[in-house]
């Protein structure tokens, strides 16, 4: 039996703590408030109230944790990381739930942190007492297509992306923008996993034992072209999407206008159609699954594809009375 420590009290780190309460294992979820709904709904969870900007308050209550998963960001993920390893963790899986951060500019504009923690959490790992890591890409979340967005599962505060126009298709409207193809004239690729899939595939992967995990665990519920997403969202609300369709090179000249006007809201939402047309969110290659089959465990992840997510949590749109 491990200890585990789940960094954050939003939504993720719910849908993970519901996943992995389910074992035997101890868990416990480091908070900015108290969490009372969270220790009713699952007996055993232990909320700890945390000072993300203490160091040591967050070293004290990381003692005798073997892993410790992040959903937090920015500097207090960067103090989570310098914590965990003065409370000497095995593993540190950091908060990097999107595509693997090799496909990402040296340059980022969409960094959040990300760039920091992971060269610190690459420092430590070659340290004296070593501090492993494990990042889990899962392309783009499909709670981003759900009413409300991202805010309605308390998602995405730090994305600038929490609301459902915020991300290449607001399905309520039925309004389209995309970048169909990257800088070299191919479809723009987008994989997709939902959350709950995730918190499945991370609980699984805690069966086979966090002493063997690589690098990087690669998993996916489905993938397509940015094209076939909308495609996707009209096949199901059965209602004509008004689509945007711009050229790669001219999202680059929108950007370059934004920026010098000082339309940083329309900047950021193209930066993030433009990252989308680079691949950032596009898992090319997955190993998750091929793991869990190899060690024969038997919390077996079947992930939903996102026409049927999309049919569960929309349906057809109301007929016109």
């Amino acid at each position: 039996m491990m200890r585990i420590a789940i960094a954050g009290g939003g939504g993720l780190a719910s849908v993970l703590a519901q996943e992995i309460t389910k074992s035997a294992n101890a868990v416990i979820v480091l908070s900015r408030r108290t969490h009372p709904e969270l220790e009713e709904a699952y007996p055993g969870l232990q909320v700890v109230v945390v000072d993300y900007g203490n160091i040591e308050e967050l070293r004290y209550a990381l003692q005798g944790v073997d892993l410790l998963i992040s959903t937090i960001g920015a500097t207090e993920q960067l103090n989570l990381i310098d914590a965990a390893r003065r409370a000497r963790i095995g593993v540190f899986v950091p908060s990097e739930f999107e595509g693997s951060p090799v496909s990402r500019p040296a340059d980022d504009p969409l960094d959040r942190g990300s760039r920091a923690a992971l060269d610190l959490l690459q420092r430590f790992s070659q340290s004296k007492h070593p501090m492993q890591y494990t990042i889990f890409s899962c392309g783009l979340f499909m709670e981003r297509f759900a009413p409300g967005g991202l805010a309605s599962y308390d998602l995405g505060a730090s994305t600038n992306a929490q609301g459902p126009s915020d991300y290449i298709v607001d399905v309520e409207n039925a309004v389209a923008e995309i970048v169909e193809t990257d800088s070299s004239g191919a479809p723009a690729r987008v994989s997709l996993t939902s959350i709950y899939d995730v918190a499945r595939f991370v609980a699984a992967a805690i069966e086979l034992g966090p002493e063997t995990w690589p690098r990087e665990f690669r998993m996916r519920g489905d993938q397509m072209t940015v094209r076939d997403i909308v495609a996707t969202c009209y096949a199901v609300r059965r209602v004509p999407f008004n689509l945007n369709v711009y050229r790669y090179q001219d999202a680059l000249a929108q950007i370059e206008y934004c920026q010098a006007n000082g339309e940083w809201a329309r900047w950021h939402y193209l930066q993030r159609l433009l990252a989308t047309a680079d691949g950032r969110y596009h898992v090319r290659q997955t190993n998750m699954s091929e793991a869990l089959a190899a060690a024969a465990v038997q919390l077996e992840v079947r992930p939903i594809r996102f026409r049927q997510w999309l049919e569960r949590v929309w349906g057809p749109a109301p007929t016109a009375q």
